[in-house]
């Protein structure tokens, strides 16, 4: 007989290291969003690896960031969290930013855990041959981990390495959940995460911060036609318009690019309506971030 492992891995970095690009990769479908811009992850997201010998169960955390604000401490609050009744920790770091003081923060709270850690060395992909060599060497200073994994999430470097290396460290087990589940998150919950990636790519002023979506409605339709109706929030006018463009043309276009995503994830036809709208300061108001998903209400 077969063995059959499963287990939690949670996933923890600075922000815009890569670890939502990770994630899609090893799943094999868009599951967590992603972007250039750093804290694209903003919930606490759980993603299902499956195979014939192994259920993982990737826990994606916002990126570590230890700033002084009610919600960017709630953030890092969140990733912390996930640190406690798992399997393995992948710490994730980017190559050619050895010199980020948060990463040394990170591992001195590591050490307070009893669970084993991988250090994955993130976008080698960019460095040559020695410099690789070297990068890893500098790494492997940082802290006591055990296993040290150089990868490129985006051409696929070493990752069929990292998931056998990963099951000799998690138990034997039956799966968590069925084998068709990719993730947790309801898909109202994913359709306003596609709306927000649109945001990200497309506007490139402090507004991707600033942005909150929340889908208002999710209904079937005949003749097989999802209706959504969903709300873009930011915190001043000028973002708002800024969100909604010259004759709504911005607007028009993030409601296009996440149309098709979300008919992609469905399968189905979509129409799909979207407003903008201001909350001041919301990311400073705990109440607004319950509303908005970010807090336990």
């Amino acid at each position: 007989m077969s063995i059959f492992k499963s287990g939690y891995i949670t996933v923890i970095g600075v922000p815009n290291v890569g670890k939502s690009t990770l994630l899609n990769k090893i799943i094999g479908e868009k599951v967590v969003i992603t972007s250039e811009k750093p804290q694209t992850t903003r919930n606490v997201i759980r993603a299902m690896f499956n195979r014939d010998d192994c259920q993982i169960i990737f826990v994606d955390t916002p990126g570590i960031h230890y700033y002084a604000n009610v919600y960017n401490q709630h953030m890092t609050k969140m990733a912390m969290k996930s640190l406690s009744d798992i399997d393995l920790i992948y710490h994730m770091v980017d190559a050619g930013d050895f010199e980020n003081e948060e990463n040394k923060k990170i591992y001195e709270t590591l050490k307070q855990t009893k669970t084993p850690a991988f250090l994955i060395i993130n976008k080698m992909d960019l460095l040559n041959r020695e410099e690789q060599l070297e990068t890893i060497d500098r790494y492997s200073k940082l802290g006591d981990y055990e296993e040290y994994i150089p990868i490129s999430a985006l051409t696929d470097l070493n990752m069929d390495d990292l998931i056998q290396t990963t099951l000799k460290y998690l138990p034997e087990g039956q799966p968590y959940f069925p084998s068709d589940i990719l993730t947790d998150k309801n898909e109202r919950f994913v359709v306003g995460e596609l709306i927000r990636e649109k945001v990200l790519q497309l506007v490139h002023q402090e507004v991707p911060h600033s942005i909150a979506v929340v889908v208002e409605e999710f209904k079937e339709r005949p003749n097989n036609i999802i209706y959504i109706l969903a709300t873009i929030y930011v915190e001043h006018d000028s973002q708002k318009g800024i969100i909604i463009g010259n004759k709504g043309q911005m607007l028009k276009k993030i409601g296009q690019l996440a149309r098709e995503d979300i008919e992609g994830l469905l399968g189905c036809k979509v129409y799909l309506e979207l407003y903008a709208k201001v909350r001041k300061n919301w990311r400073k108001n705990i109440r607004d971030l319950k509303e908005f998903g970010y807090f336990d209400r």
